[in-house]
């Protein structure tokens, strides 16, 4: 589930937590979101949850942030001209 992209009910934000705190320090975890650290309380609902959750995940943290093109939409970009053309 993209977790990022949808308002989690609170058992869904609270499963989430429950997930990542059994794993932390435990093993990897890769996260991907195009949201911003400071707009999850929006996506998890509580400002208490969404600290503690981004507390464990940004503990022992690589952050990539990639700022390009979405490939998906070059892709869609493509086909659609594609059938235009033809």
């Amino acid at each position: 589930m993209n977790w990022a992209s949808c308002r989690c009910q609170k058992t869904g934000a609270e499963l989430l937590f429950e997930t990542i705190s059994q794993r932390y320090e435990r093993g990897s975890i890769i996260i991907t979101s195009n949201l911003p650290f400071d707009e999850w309380t929006e996506t998890f609902g509580t400002e208490r949850l969404t600290g503690a959750l981004l507390d464990r995940i940004t503990h022992h943290v690589h952050i990539l942030e990639m700022n390009g093109e979405s490939y998906r939409l070059k892709q869609s970009r493509q086909r659609r001209k594609k059938s235009a053309d033809k």
